[in-house]
């Protein structure tokens, strides 16, 4: 059944390893069968229990999938774990701040923009054979790159910053491989890892970005990859300090077999400097991300992706297999907003700043701890997130439940302040921290 592999292991752990190995090594293909529990225990001298509770944690990571009679095999295609339906519905006159998404004032007109990429395609065609970025997106993507302190290297372009994650680890990682990821953290990036038929491994985090010794325990432990948020962290609004990334810098210098990826969504909506964590040189693979979802709007999708040569190498080449490259007519644009004078990225950033700053100081007055330090979200942690979601949905507000964000670290929930002016900051704390009577917060990490 399994070729020349053999499953090894006395313990669950060790068995779930030991099947993980084979799937990483390519040995243990997708779609392979397994032995059956009493089979496989036969032969390793275990109790069937130890395999079945193998087979579930191999299961729960998204490498193996059960059929019912048909038994277990290595999974041949990604499964889905939609955290975006972990939402509540708010009814009519419910005030909806769940959803993450940017204040549509604060958003550029594209109008002057898509009509100056429609005049210069109208000069000059884009047909097939073209380079798959722009000359000019990448001279000035590279120039803003370099100005943030972000190591030399070649530019690509995504549709959007999941999908340039995406394409990194798959540039990099096999099925059953460990990725470590912020936690509380993105939801669709913790939907994707195991999408992928890799595992996350959660890393505590505080206002200054991922805890370095639960870096350290992480990649002690076996990750292969390391997801950070640079600034305006979703969901706590964390942001890396000098500090903080020179402590990461010495955590992943320990590590170099480690594939770090930077995802720097927060570009254009915060004032905080960005500290790369990427040294670059040397035979790391890395990549550094950069959306225009939050500042330009989510339709806009691009995302401008760099890091070595080998990494942006093979997602450009994969990429030309698949969709062949992201609408020049969208760089074009993006490359006109940066030119102009359209957006005004301190004004955005103050905007958000304020309300966000408002918020977390109306509910310090009310006793209730918020963190939000970056960015348009503001973390709560409560006890019970269920029953403080539905109370303040009573109340008129409608917010994200933490589950969506959480792997294994405390409970809380998401408040979107994009909508949330300075002046309603009091009124919302108040209905907060109602919601959380008798109860109090906590430190979320």
């Amino acid at each position: 059944m399994l070729g020349e592999y053999r499953i090894e292991g006395r313990r669950a752990v060790d068995i779930a390893a030991s099947v993980e190995h084979g799937v990483g090594s390519g040995e243990l293909v997708p779609g392979q069968s397994l032995p059956p529990m009493r089979d496989l225990a036969a032969e390793l001298g275990v109790n069937p229990n130890t395999v079945a509770a193998a087979y579930r944690t191999l299961r729960e990571r998204g490498v193996i999938e059960t059929a019912g009679r048909r038994g277990s095999r290595v999974r041949a295609r990604p499964a889905t774990t939609p955290r975006e339906e972990i939402r509540v519905e708010p009814p009519p006159g419910v005030r909806d701040i769940s959803t993450g998404n940017p204040d549509p004032r604060l958003l550029p007109p594209l109008d002057g923009a898509l009509a100056a990429a429609a005049a210069r395609a109208a000069r000059q065609p884009v047909l097939y054979g073209a380079s798959d970025v722009t000359p000019e997106l990448a001279d000035a993507a590279r120039q803003a790159l370099a100005a943030d302190g972000v190591p030399g290297g070649p530019v690509a372009v995504t549709s959007g910053a999941l999908d340039a994650i995406e394409r990194v680890l798959a540039a990099h990682l096999r099925p059953g491989d460990p990725v470590a990821v912020e936690d509380p953290g993105w939801g669709s990036l913790l939907d994707l890892v195991p999408a992928l038929g890799l595992r996350p491994v959660p890393v505590a985090l505080d206002d200054e970005g991922p805890l370095p010794d639960a870096a350290e325990r992480a990649l002690r432990e076996g990750a292969r990859a390391f997801v950070v948020t640079s600034r305006a962290q979703n969901p706590t609004g964390a942001a890396v300090t000098a500090g903080r990334a020179a402590a990461l810098r010495a955590v992943l210098a320990a590590h170099p077999e480690a594939l770090l990826i930077e995802d720097d969504h927060g570009h254009g909506i915060t004032s905080l400097p960005l500290h790369p964590l990427a040294a670059g040189g040397g035979d790391g693979h890395w990549a550094l991300v950069r959306s225009t979802a939050k500042a330009y709007g989510p339709d806009l999708r691009l995302a401008v992706l760099t890091g070595d040569q080998v990494t942006v190498d093979r997602v450009r080449g994969r990429q030309r297999l698949g969709p062949g490259w992201v609408s020049r007519l969208l760089q074009d644009a993006v490359v006109h907003l940066w030119r102009t004078d359209t957006v005004d990225g301190a004004a955005v950033s103050a905007a958000y700043g304020e309300r966000r700053d408002a918020l977390v100081r109306e509910l310090a007055a009310r006793g209730v701890a918020a963190y939000g330090r970056s960015g348009m979200n503001v973390w709560v942690p409560v006890p019970d997130e269920t029953g403080a979601v539905a109370r303040l949905l009573h109340a008129g507000w409608a917010v994200a439940p933490g589950a969506r964000f959480r792997l294994g670290s405390a409970q809380g929930m998401r408040l979107t302040v994009s909508l949330v002016s300075a002046s309603e900051a009091g009124t919302l704390a108040a209905d907060v921290a109602a919601a959380l009577r008798p109860a109090r917060a906590r430190r979320y990490a």
